[in-house]
Order: C-alpha cells, then sequence, then structure tokens
C-alpha cells in the first residue's frame, strides 16, 4: 500500500524524504561565543589593556623624573665635591712644583677660595672660565676680569644649588666679611663692602665685570667710592630655583700676603 508525497512521513530530527532516500540534515544551532578563555577567565577588553600600559607609561616616567631631580640636587653635589678634591690637589702639586696655573680635566684652575663664614674647610677651587664643565668643579673666574690681586675687578662665580653648590649661603654674608683667595705667589684679602642680599641684577647686567663697576640705575647698590681699585665681585643665581637674577657682592683688597719660597 503506498503513499502519495502528500501522505510522507515527515522526518525526525528535521530529515525530509528525497527520492525514496531519507537525508538527514542536522539543523546545526548558532552557539553562543564563550566569553572566556580556555582558563575560565574574560579577556581584558582592548580599553583596559590600553589603560594599563598606559599606567605603566606614567610612572616609569614618574620615577625617571625622580631619579633626575636626586641626581640634580644629590649625584651632582656628591659628584662636584669629588671634582673639587681632585682639583684641590693638583694645584698643590702644581703649586710645588712653580706651576702659577694647573691644567686639570676639569678646566685651568689658578687659586683656592676660603671664606671664614662658612668654616674653617671651606676650601673651593677657582678655575678659569665659567662653563658648565668649569662650574661643577668650583668656582668660574669670569675672563676678561682682573687676576687675584690685580688692579681691577676680580670677578667670581658659582653655583648656589647643585653641582657643588659653594655659594649656597653667599645671600647670608655681610658687610665687613672677609674673602681670602690662595694662590701660589701669594694669599690675598679680600673685605665686603656690600652684604648678600643688597644687590639684584638681571643676568644681562654687563657692568658688574666692568673694571670699575658703577651701577647705572638710579639710587642703585655701588661698590664704595674709597675701595680702591682692587676690587672683588662674586656672582650666583639671587633664588635657589632656575632664575635669571643674579646676586651680586663686592669687595676690595685690604691684605696680600706673599707665599714664602
Amino acid at each position: 500500500m503506498t503513499q502519495s508525497d502528500n501522505d510522507a512521513p515527515e522526518a525526525i530530527d528535521g530529515t525530509e524524504a528525497v527520492d525514496e532516500g531519507v537525508v538527514r540534515v542536522r539543523r546545526r544551532r548558532s552557539r553562543a561565543v564563550d566569553p572566556t578563555d580556555d582558563a575560565g577567565k574574560t579577556p581584558p577588553s582592548t580599553g583596559k589593556r590600553l589603560s594599563f600600559w598606559l599606567g605603566c607609561g606614567l610612572i616609569a616616567a614618574g620615577l625617571a623624573v625622580l631619579g633626575w631631580v636626586a641626581w640634580q640636587f644629590w649625584g651632582t653635589n656628591w659628584q662636584s665635591h669629588q671634582r673639587q678634591g681632585d682639583v684641590r690637589e693638583a694645584l698643590q702639586d702644581g703649586w710645588s712644583d712653580g706651576q702659577d696655573v694647573v691644567r686639570t680635566e676639569f678646566g685651568n684652575a689658578s687659586a683656592i677660595l676660603h671664606i671664614p663664614r662658612f668654616g674653617d674647610d671651606y676650601a673651593v677651587p677657582v678655575l678659569e672660565g665659567s662653563t658648565d664643565e668649569v662650574l661643577a668643579a668650583g668656582v668660574g673666574h669670569m675672563a676678561d676680569t682682573a687676576d687675584a690681586g690685580g688692579k681691577g675687578n676680580y670677578v667670581l662665580a658659582g653655583h648656589r644649588v647643585t653641582h657643588g653648590e659653594p655659594f649656597a649661603d653667599l645671600p647670608d654674608l655681610q658687610v665687613g666679611d672677609k674673602v681670602i683667595v690662595e694662590t701660589r705667589v701669594a694669599t690675598y684679602t679680600y673685605e665686603l663692602d656690600t652684604g648678600g642680599e643688597d644687590l639684584i641684577v638681571p643676568f644681562t647686567a654687563g657692568w658688574v665685570l666692568n673694571p670699575s663697576p658703577v651701577n647705572p640705575k638710579e639710587g642703585g647698590t655701588q661698590p664704595p667710592d674709597d675701595a680702591g681699585d682692587h676690587l672683588l665681585t662674586l656672582l650666583t643665581c639671587s633664588e635657589i630655583f632656575h632664575t635669571d637674577n643674579r646676586s651680586v657682592l663686592f669687595g676690595h683688597l685690604i691684605e696680600t700676603v706673599p707665599t714664602p719660597e
């Protein structure tokens, strides 16, 4: 007994009859994507990964900045104190050999600066010029100014902070304080005519380097008229951090003691 096509039995599991044969066609159900990885953990999104690496970068940058600051305020001081000791030793050796100016790896050294108010152990070498390398090994004798004890204006510049900070306490100096410059041939003693906070000028104020400096500002601080023609000028930054202004102190020569042969 046959059945018509319309009476063909329905296939189980979604099969259908074709030409007297039954071809099973499995209906595939769409499988939901499992949001977890093989370990059963949800992988981070792209945004979260980006935030993580950005955070790591900011932390690294912060540590780099802190390291740079630490080096500037502590590392450069330690390094400069080592250099100052090396230059002082080179000076003593060179002077014993009859050299007035001693060549070192940091520049030509010519004197040792003593400031009694800063203590008996204050002894900073003086090198020629004002390059970064010179100022990192002592104080600099500004080019084209008088020699120590000589006629004219003997100008010294130094850091107030970092790189040994030899002039860190310069604002504490007062009128009448002594500044002693030791060379191979003699020791020169200057007496300050102005205090550490009496005169602040822009770094462009070239008049302070003149052989006979005169403040062009009416009523401004001047070297005393009776200071003579053997002057001393000390220069440093007027503030602890970066500034375009300079603190300036003036003094005059009061004593010269030749070095014994």
